[in-house]
């Protein structure tokens, strides 16, 4: 061999977050004038340099290096044994390298963050908490939770079994508040809730004090004992003002219509000599007969003019081709009259296109078919249709739909039906 190498220390202890130093001797023991380059290898590399980085030796002659270890103070360092290695790559003969190898002791720290979420919990009686847990050091911590019991009104419950968490990785833990009694009625009641975290590592215990509020509810909120009172207000004022005045003004109005039924049965009946609407009694009595016969007589004069109709319907169908238009039609027969009062549709499969309804030369509506499978119109006042007018559908076809079958349709179908009173004409 042509070089030598040796660790001035078997072992190295290393406290993360710290600088350590050690030394390494490198002997030329060649012919020549050598030059030395080195390369740290293994887990401690990230973290370790060699100063200098480059040393030129004479033949037979030594010379020591220092090795710089910086562990950082993170869970990616982990506490134990670690190897260190160094390989020592001469200039000249770089076939020659070396490689010296040590053993790093990385002393474990302990760093926990703990935390409950939420702070803050709004329930009628009970709530859930979770408190979490991270290990920010480099050894495993057995973490369990506990609950002082300092008040009577509040039970805790938490998980009994320790937790363990390894480095840089987090644990959730359960914990429940129950209060012992409900509120019933007043303002929110606020509990404090203060879990202890204990954390045990390397042989070390660590207690992290957390808090958190539990706000009870009242079962019954002022707004609802406010509501129920105003309830309570209306319904007194129904049963002991409002009801009896209704009460009183519907009989009032049943005896003033049983007065004008007597009234009306205990009318003199004229004689049968005496011609109708006059009265021995006056001329007053005559005219008010006189006035009630005009409006009876006015009444029964007016009218549709039509004979006596029956309800009547009539369906429309209409098959259209793809891209074709079609019209179908009814024709009200003769000698009748159509008083339609109802129109329903019926797109049953999903065609698309455009669809209008006319009553001889007046449009009632366009409407686009894909935007229904059923649609009805109804007029309060019927639309008469004359003899022989005609209620016509138009559709164009823009794609037929698929129907329940699932299967295309090869054309459009739709109906119309238009029902309403079919009179004779006089």
């Amino acid at each position: 061999m042509t070089t030598t190498t040796e660790f001035g220390l078997p072992t190295v202890a290393v406290t993360p977050g710290q600088e350590t130093r050690t030394t390494m001797t490198v002997r030329n023991d060649s012919d020549i004038v050598e030059a030395y380059e080195f390369e740290v290898v293994g887990e401690c590399a990230p973290w370790t340099t060699v100063e200098p980085g480059r040393l030129s030796l004479f033949p037979g002659t030594s010379e020591q290096v220092s090795l710089v270890l910086r562990p950082p103070r993170s869970p990616l360092v982990r506490a134990g044994e670690v190897p260190l290695a160094v390989r020592v790559l001469p200039a000249e003969r770089p076939g020659s390298a070396v490689v010296t190898e040590t053993t790093v002791v990385v002393e474990p720290f302990a760093a926990q963050h703990a935390r409950v979420v939420p702070r803050r919990r709004r329930a009628w009686r009970s709530a859930r908490y979770r408190v979490e847990v991270r290990n920010e050091g480099n050894t495993p911590v057995s973490v369990t939770v506990a609950v002082p019991e300092k008040d009577d009104h509040l039970r805790h419950t938490t998980a009994t079994t320790p937790s363990t968490v390894e480095p840089g990785g987090h644990v959730d833990l359960d914990l429940r508040v129950r209060v012992a009694k409900l509120l019933w009625f007043g303002k929110p009641v606020v509990w404090p809730v203060r879990p202890e975290v204990v954390a045990l590592a390397a042989d070390e215990r660590h207690e992290h004090d957390l808090s958190a509020e539990l706000v009870q509810l009242p079962i019954l909120a002022r707004w609802l004992l406010s509501l129920l009172a105003a309830l309570l207000a209306l319904l007194l004022l129904w049963l002991f003002l409002v009801r009896p005045a209704v009460r009183s003004a519907a009989r009032e109005a049943t005896d003033e219509r049983a007065r004008e039924i007597a009234q009306a049965g205990e009318a003199p009946v004229p004689p049968a000599d005496q011609p109708a609407g006059q009265d021995p009694q006056g001329q007053g009595r005559q005219g008010e007969t006189q006035g009630q016969g005009q409006g009876q007589g006015q009444g029964q004069g007016q009218g549709t003019g039509f004979g006596p109709g029956r309800q009547s319907s009539a369906t429309i169908e209409v098959t259209t081709a793809p891209g074709q238009q079609t019209t179908g039609a009814y024709v009200v027969p003769d000698g009748r009259m159509f008083h339609i009062s109802d129109i329903v549709l019926a797109n049953h499969q999903g065609d698309e296109g455009v669809l209008t309804i006319a009553f001889g030369e007046r449009t009632i509506t366009t409407i686009a078919l894909e935007t229904f499978r059923n649609q009805d119109y109804h007029w309060v006042t019927p639309i008469d249709i004359p003899a022989n007018g005609t209620v016509t559908a138009t559709v164009t076809c823009a794609r037929p739909g698929t129907p329940a079958s699932g299967q295309q349709a090869s054309g459009c179908a739709q109906l119309l039906n238009v029902s309403g009173v079919l009179s004779e004409l006089p």
